[in-house]
């Protein structure tokens, strides 16, 4: 049965390293429905976020043909219940829509939003946590005309406190050979 995972591939700042995991997905024709990247708190080693909904045994394989590209240090799969994850959204909305009532504030309010800028034409509405929070937002919002919507993608970190300085430092001494001593 398929559910969803998400993947956290750590990787070496290479160029077309995004295309080549990019390319694992398509070849097995499963669709990232969220991706996000930025650096890790490693300097030099970058993180790669994707949302996938596939079974157990498709992201098991994805995981370890991911580890086998040339530059991705660490690849890792996580439950829902093994993270803690956010999504941005931004929505503008005609400044029009303000001068009609309350209504839009209390929406703001009520969903924990904020208001980013004002403009003459337009006010930009910020809007922080899971893809159905923002939606719903969105949903509540677009009877007084959005103009424009984005979400970003799921930014992700897992529970258990494992550095990964430490997965890192493993990887080293796997493919180091063992020192042998002369007597």
């Amino acid at each position: 049965m398929e559910k969803e995972y998400t993947l956290s591939i750590f990787t070496e700042n290479k160029i077309g390293i995004l295309h080549r995991i990019t390319t694992i997905f398509t070849r097995r024709k499963i669709n990232i429905e969220s991706l996000n990247t930025s650096e890790s708190e490693v300097r030099g080693v970058y993180r790669y976020t994707l949302v996938i909904r596939v079974t157990p045994e498709m992201v098991e394989k994805v995981v370890k043909q991911i580890e086998k590209q040339i530059g991705v240090l660490k690849a890792f799969s996580h439950e829902e219940h093994e993270i803690v994850h956010q999504e941005i959204a931004l929505y503008k909305v005609p400044t029009q829509a303000f001068a009609n009532g309350t209504n839009v504030e209390m929406i703001i309010r009520n969903h924990s939003a904020h208001i980013l800028t004002v403009e003459p034409q337009y006010i930009v509405i910020e809007k922080t946590g899971h893809k159905e929070e923002t939606q719903e937002l969105f949903r509540l919002l677009e009877p007084f005309g959005v103009l424009q919507f984005v979400r970003s993608g799921r930014v992700a970190m897992t529970k258990p406190m494992k550095k990964l300085t430490s997965y890192l430092q493993e990887l080293e001494e796997a493919s180091s050979p063992g020192e042998q001593t002369i007597q």
